[in-house]
């Protein structure tokens, strides 16, 4: 098993497996085409490190913080991610790549208020109580999630997906909606907050 230690900062195409990391501190650690499986790294702090083309798989992220840390073309799977401020970290100005894919994840209380997240992948995941006001999120996919208590305020959808996502509220006048696309039994719901009633 492969541990991370303070004195090699930069990991290569390394497997981690079954690492508890609760409440540890990483600062200026790298990794690149990493695989985490079966890790905890709760309460943790991650201080400017870097991670790209990695994936991580039934971990547990609860409260991370993650100061200056940049993500690039990151895979979660089935991981526990409660309350993690996303602002906090590093986002370049011009970016190509789609930083993140969440799948099966469980993601309450988190926060992308304001960030620059065209394409990202939040699919058959618990997002309640989520701020995605003032986000971009331009062609980012939400299906089959459960986003109740998420908040959208002047975001950017156009083009998402949120195709079998439940419990959502999303005001059609304050939100960019063109080209996205709902569900026909929950896109009721967006008519609500313009005062339409429907009935049978």
């Amino acid at each position: 098993m492969t541990e991370i230690t303070d004195d090699l900062k930069e990991y290569y195409s390394e497997n981690f497996m079954i690492l508890k990391n609760p409440g540890r501190e990483f600062s200026n650690f790298e990794f690149e085409g990493c695989e985490f499986q079966d890790c905890d790294f709760s309460k943790a702090e991650f201080m400017e490190c870097k991670f790209r083309d990695c994936r991580f798989n039934n971990c547990n992220f609860s409260l991370i913080k993650i100061n200056e840390s940049q993500f690039v073309n990151v895979e979660f799977h089935q991981c526990k991610m409660l309350g993690i401020d996303w602002t906090k970290a590093y986002w370049p100005k011009l970016s190509l790549l789609v930083p993140f894919k969440f799948l099966q994840c469980l993601m309450n209380d988190s926060s992308f208020f304001g960030l620059k997240l065209e394409g990202i992948t939040i699919e058959e995941c618990m997002v309640c109580y989520a701020d995605f006001r003032e986000a971009n999120l331009e062609n980012a996919r939400f299906c089959s999630s459960e986003l109740t208590n998420s908040m959208f305020n002047q975001s950017n959808l156009t083009g998402a997906d949120f195709n079998g996502a439940t419990n959502y509220d999303i005001d059609i006048l304050s939100n960019k909606i063109t080209g996205a696309r709902f569900n026909r039994f929950e896109a009721v719901r967006l008519l609500e907050g313009i005062g339409i009633e429907i009935v049978d």
